[in-house]
């Protein structure tokens, strides 16, 4: 079956990709940001636990913000708030500024996140993660665009700050694009918004939903302090390194679904964390740059499909309620953006970044064992939304 791509499917993959060109400059650029504050590895991990604070406090608001405004209203809150905070971020330069911005922004983002999630599965019932995976592929050309001119810029006597401003133009752009055909109207359920107890079987895939969550964003906020480390480049060049890593991702999000696309949900799952965990196992031992970025590449491919994935099974382990299901994955996103950045930053100040990134493979062993405790079958999540 080949996917439709139409307006909804542009409108939320744009949103997502514009969210991304932050990321892809503010998650590999912390080296710069540390240098540019004078602050410790745990201190800068701080901007991550803001961010996963901030996607906690989006999993609690955002099931009222839907039943309220419906998802599509919603969604552009969260895209004004998320605009908001990167204005702040670039004109704040003191670190109790950039944390409370990283927080606004953080919310924002989460909240555009949330509600992609659930557009999307509802409007293609029948290919929901094929339609997550390639939206999140095109986000991935976000990734690298941030990546790529804040990498760019910090090579020069230029803010690399400059870099994330992008997002304010294209944000008003896409808006306008959308502006006609997004609902004047929306009529609360009666019932309110989805509440009730989940399973014992949800709340274990939801724990792996963390452990593959936290893989990503440890290796979007340190390994280009890995590479630094090990290689002993610069932290400009170090930054640019992301790249291969932002490519992996677009690669495997765009072409992953063609190619697993014979697999259960769970089995693919499983396809994409072995193969992290082996490209990390050999990014972790290299000292070579040109090996680093080929096994970023391969880290990159693995993390790419897992966000879809996994919010996949949660969606169908929820029993009928997508909203709160989402809800809850972004109080596990949060968690994983909050702790992972952090303790990775903690242990790095103590044990070395070298030693303490052995908290990956850990976390990826976690998440298989998750699937392998809940297995799942992709017709039972397809017919339980």
């Amino acid at each position: 079956m080949t996917l439709r791509r139409d307006r909804v499917f542009w409108t939320v993959s744009l949103q997502i990709a514009i969210v991304n060109i932050y990321l892809g400059g503010f998650g590999p650029a912390q080296p710069l940001l540390r240098a540019e504050q004078h602050t410790s590895l745990t201190v800068a991990g701080l901007h991550g636990t803001a961010m996963g604070v901030a996607a906690i406090l989006a999993g609690f608001i955002s099931p009222h913000l839907v039943h309220k405004f419906g998802r599509q209203i919603t969604s552009w809150m969260g895209f004004a708030l998320f605009t908001a905070g990167v204005l702040m971020f670039v004109f704040s330069p003191p670190v109790s500024l950039t944390l409370l911005a990283t927080l606004l922004g953080g919310i924002g983002i989460s909240t555009v996140i949330n509600t992609m999630v659930t557009q999307l599965s509802d409007h293609y019932p029948k290919d929901a993660s094929a339609a997550l995976s390639q939206a999140s592929g095109i986000s991935s050309a976000g990734y690298i665009i941030g990546t790529l001119s804040v990498g760019a810029i910090a090579s020069t006597s230029m803010s690399w700050r400059l870099g994330l401003l992008s997002v304010v133009p294209l944000a008003l752009l896409l808006y306008f694009y959308a502006r006609p055909y997004i609902a004047k109207e929306h009529i609360p359920h009666e019932s309110g918004p989805e509440r009730g107890a989940m399973s014992a079987q949800f709340w274990i895939a939801w724990f792996g939903f963390i452990a593959c969550i936290s893989t990503e964003f440890a290796t979007t906020f340190w390994a280009a302090a890995l590479v630094k480390d090990r290689v002993g480049s610069t932290a400009a060049v170090s930054t640019l390194s992301m790249l291969a890593f932002g490519i992996g991702m677009a690669l495997g999000r765009w072409f992953g679904p063609g190619l697993l696309r014979q697999l259960n949900i769970d089995s693919k799952l499983k396809s994409v964390l072995v193969f992290q965990f082996i490209g990390f196992g050999i990014f972790w031992a290299s000292h070579i740059m040109w090996l680093s970025l080929l096994t970023l590449l391969m880290m990159g491919s693995g993390v790419s499909m897992q966000f879809a994935l996994s919010s996949m099974r949660l969606i169908g382990l929820s029993g009928g309620r997508p909203e709160l299901a989402v809800g809850r994955s972004s109080l596990a996103a949060g968690i994983a953006i909050a702790a992972a950045p952090f303790l990775l930053g903690v242990f790095g100040d103590h044990l070395g970044i070298s030693r303490a990134y052995l908290m990956v493979p850990v976390l990826i062993v976690i998440a298989l064992g998750t699937i392998i405790a809940i297995p799942t079958e992709s017709r039972k999540l397809e017919a339980s939304k």
